[in-house]
């Protein structure tokens, strides 16, 4: 990575509601280009509010949201994955009467070759091969693994410039949540941005480069993941 980092996702003073209720306060995150930045916190701290936000699905009341230096609070949610930036909600929300392939050609929404479409499916199939296996069976008969691996992998069919995981070992057995941050860390390492919101903290923070912790709706800590690991706050309150 360049030792000049290059901000690819920038929140200022992000404040938002639902109705009457204060859920993010004067929120401040960066990602950097190359980076897995990593946000914890507990249940109904403002972690999926935060990427809500990002994502344009919740409106921020006030503050200012920036990706690769352009202000996007105003943006549609459609048009935010056009200019690359790729929302892995919570809970898969895949297309389960559809196929495994049917699904994957859905993520490539805005590539218009139906040639590089076709090359971008058979690299899905190579970083997940048990998709492969699957590729047509309806997405509903899928486990829970698999349909968060299918989840991801339409989210990169997009090709894009940063990648938003929203809880993706939420429900899984320990082998398969093993292997999603297994493949999120190759994913990086094959130079995907990805901000990742996730309650297991212990495994989030060992791969991320940087951590925020999230408390009512506030930000509470920032540092690396290797600090956030060892700050005795953080062990005590999300490490057990």
């Amino acid at each position: 990575m360049n030792n000049k980092k290059e901000i690819v996702l920038k929140l200022k003073d992000v404040n938002a509601y639902y109705g009457n209720i204060h859920a993010l306060r004067n929120i401040n995150l960066v990602v950097n280009k190359g980076e897995i930045v990593s946000l914890i916190g507990s249940n109904g701290a403002g972690k999926s509010t935060t990427l809500k936000v990002i994502s344009s699905l919740v409106k921020a009341r006030s503050g200012d949201i920036y990706y690769e230096g352009q202000r996007i609070n105003d943006v549609p949610a459609h048009d935010l994955a056009k200019k690359g930036i790729a929302n892995v909600p919570e809970g898969r929300h895949i297309f389960s009467k559809m196929t495994v392939e049917e699904n994957l050609e859905l993520g490539a929404f805005k590539i218009n070759d139906k040639k590089h479409i076709r090359e971008n499916i058979e690299k899905m199939f190579e970083i997940f091969p048990i998709l492969k296996e699957r590729r047509t069976q309806k997405g509903g008969t899928l486990s829970g693994g698999e349909q968060q691996m299918l989840a991801i992998a339409r989210a990169l069919m997009s090709e894009p410039d940063i990648l938003l995981l929203d809880e993706p070992s939420m429900g899984l057995a320990p082998l398969l949540v093993k292997q999603i941050f297994e493949i999120i860390t190759k994913l990086n390492e094959d130079g995907k941005t990805i901000l990742l919101i996730e309650q297991n903290a212990q495994k989030s923070l060992r791969i991320c480069d940087r951590g925020y912790v999230i408390q009512s709706g506030e930000i509470v800590l920032e540092s690396t993941g290797k600090e956030l690991l060892n700050n005795p706050k953080v062990k005590e309150a999300y490490l057990g």
